[in-house]
């Protein structure tokens, strides 16, 4: 007989309705305004909690953002590997991968390009960043086994070309203006997938 999980605490009921009143509070000023023209204080206010008690989840607006936006990519990730299922090429697999996370990615362009960063720059020790980074080694690592499937590429060679794949996608997106939209950062980044991709 399966043994039961211990009911949760009342205590960490209440902290899991205050972390997703604030991620429900980030995610819709966030999209109303963008990142940039929000205050932390807004985010606590419309999340009916204290500044300090919000802090206690995210340390900084970038890890707010991170915070919002990790399962948006992952999501975008999980739906990249269904449709690489059916990619007959290299190259068309790399792109199913691919495009969802660039849509994700350009939902809202200015929120886009600040999560790439603190993707990047941020501290490495907050739980939020290290989520980030997780998504993008998953990313590379599906890059990777796509190769190795479609193009019988070697483990190590896949895994080498699916970084600088991800680097391609992942520069690309954040150099393109707001102006230019998904189809021609897609097509950008194909063009540079398939200038590297073995022949």
């Amino acid at each position: 007989m399966p043994a039961e999980s211990a009911p949760v605490g009342r205590r960490e009921r209440n902290k899991q309705q205050k972390l997703e009143r604030i991620v429900a509070a980030a995610a819709e000023l966030f999209s109303e305004r963008g990142v940039d023209e929000v205050t932390t204080q807004q985010i606590a206010d419309a999340a009916d909690i204290g500044t300090g008690t919000l802090f206690l989840y995210a340390k900084t607006k970038g890890e707010l953002l991170l915070l919002v936006q990790n399962s948006h990519y992952a999501d975008a990730l999980e739906r990249g590997r269904a449709a690489s299922a059916d990619a007959r090429t290299p190259l068309d697999g790399m792109m199913a991968l691919a495009t969802p996370i660039i849509e994700c990615n350009r939902v809202q362009v200015e929120n886009g390009r600040t999560y790439l960063r603190e993707m990047v720059f941020g501290d490495p020790t907050e739980p939020h960043h290290a989520a980030a980074l997780a998504i993008v080694g998953e990313t590379e690592q599906a890059l990777a086994e796509t190769l190795s499937r479609l193009a019988s590429i070697p483990a190590a060679e896949a895994s080498a070309l699916a970084r600088v794949v991800s680097s391609i996608m992942f520069l690309t997106m954040a150099s393109s203006d707001a102006e230019v939209d998904v189809t021609q950062i897609v097509e950008g980044v194909r063009g540079q997938i398939s200038a590297i991709l073995p022949r």
